[in-house]
Formats: C-alpha cells, structure tokens, sequence
C-alpha cells in the first residue's frame, strides 16, 4: 500500500510515548476546540454534523501558537502541499500472497476452488496473489495465469491455453493408467474413480481427486477401499471426504439390508395394499 501510494510507514517505537507526542497533542485540541463545544448539542445527520464542525476546525487551523508563531494552516501551505503529489488514478487493492505447488491436473488450489495455470508448470511451486475479485498466478516473477476469482465450491476454473494440446502431457498420469491402478485395488474402485473422472468436463480435472481415492488403500487396506466404494456408488456420493469419512467411521464395515418388497414394519394397524381390494 505504501509503494502504490509512494509513501512511507513509520511506526512508532513500542512504550516510547514521545514518538507519537505531536499526533497525541492534535487529538487533545480537537477535543477542546471542536468535541467540547458540540457536546451539548443534537444533531439529526452526518451532513448536519459536519456543517458544525467546519468552522471550528478552520478556527483551529487558523489560530497562531504561541511556540511555532504562525498558524497550522501556514505551515500546511508553505511546507506540506507543495510537496503532495497527486493521488494514484486506481486505488489500492488489497491482496493476499500465498504459495502453492501445481498438481498433476495444473491447477492449484486456493480457497477450495481450482485455478489452473500453464501444463508445463505441473509440481512447480508458484506465488498466487488473492485479491477479492482476482486470482493471479507468478512463476519466477512473471505473471503466468489470471483468474475471475469465484467462492469455494470445489470446482475447476480452466482456461484452454493451460491444456496440453492432447492431454497426453505425461504418460504416467493418464485416465487409462489411472484406472489400470484402481483394478488392481478392487472392481468398485475401477468403477468409482471412472465415474468421477466421466463426471468432469476434462478427465485431468479429477485427477487430483482420483489419486485422493488410489492412495486411501495405503491407510485403510484394498479391501476396505473396494467396500468403501461399492456403498459410496449406491448413494451418489463422489468426493474424496465422503469417501474418506466412509472409511473413517467404519461404514463399509457395516452390514447393509436388503430392500424387501414388503412394509418395513408389521403392525396391527398397518393393513397393506390388499386391503383395498
């Protein structure tokens, strides 16, 4: 901010009250000389208000002190304004800075929404400036991405000039291997993890996720993974966390029952579809 408006911060000292003596003696008139003289006062809106505290303010500007022997207002003409410069056309916007790696799909993340950034970036670590509107992406110092900045929702935000022109970019990293290694953990996990990807506008945006699912079998065993799977397919539920908590909470474990045709209880006042034949 001090760059974009050519300006310097300089801090006070902490406990060093002498610093800051000047700023502290300004808030000290303006209470006497404006506060004080409107207290007794009631004002109805902010324009009334400062309409009162105008001239009082051009009071205290106006009056010479004793020690300076000349006035605030003086001073602010002959010393201050001919050195300000005008203010800068666009304001300052803030941003945050943060440091994150590509994935193998070349987007990052940045607030549970992915971005992406050039292909051949892929497990590069890049700078992203987040600002409220926008989303810029620097390697090495040159800007190498943009974006309209959008809630986190967990989606893709993917600009075509990113995409490798086949999307062959690596051959370790393709849907068919992909698949090839959920086979070998279970024929749900091939089944999942088709379904994901099939259920992108690119395959390569679920790869991140994809290989979420793959790596699941590590901590949790292939069978566990399979199961887990099979019960996330039968409630449409295709994210990472779901499948992540199925497996956290022992719900693959859990025996599932079989729908019958029939009521789910057997009650006396419960007389069933032949009652009305």
């Amino acid at each position: 901010m001090a760059a974009h408006y050519d300006t310097a911060v300089v801090p006070a000292r902490p406990h060093k009250p002498k610093d800051k003596a000047k700023v502290e003696t300004a808030v000290q008139l303006a209470e006497r000389w404006v506060l004080a003289r409107l207290r007794n006062q009631t004002f109805f809106g902010l324009d009334e208000l400062n309409a009162a505290i105008r001239p009082l303010q051009d009071q205290l500007n106006a009056k010479v002190t004793r020690h300076l022997g000349t006035s605030r207002r003086a001073l602010f003409e002959s010393l201050d304004k001919p050195a300000m410069k005008p203010v800068p056309r666009e304001p300052y916007v803030y941003a945050e800075w943060k440091q994150c790696r590509a994935g193998i799909d070349y987007h990052i993340d940045v607030d549970r929404h992915y971005y992406s950034v050039p292909y051949q970036l892929i497990k590069q670590r890049l700078w992203v400036r987040v600002a409220a509107r926008t989303i810029e992406v620097f390697h090495k110092g040159q800007r190498v991405a943009s974006h309209v900045r959008i809630s986190g929702n967990r989606q893709h935000s993917t600009q075509k000039e990113h995409m490798p022109s086949n999307h062959r970019h690596r051959a370790d990293w393709t849907p068919e291997s992909i698949r090839r290694q959920a086979v070998r953990i279970g024929p749900n996990v091939d089944t999942y993890v088709e379904v994901v990807m099939r259920r992108r506008k690119h395959p390569e945006q679920a790869y991140r996720s994809c290989m979420g699912v793959l790596k699941l079998a590590r901590s949790f065993g292939n069978a566990r993974l399979d199961a887990a799977c099979e019960r996330a397919l039968e409630i449409n539920s295709y994210t990472y966390q779901s499948l992540h908590s199925i497996l956290k909470n022992g719900l693959d474990r859990q025996r599932r029952e079989t729908p019958t045709d029939g009521p789910a209880i057997t009650h006396p006042n419960i007389r069933g579809a032949d009652y009305f034949h």
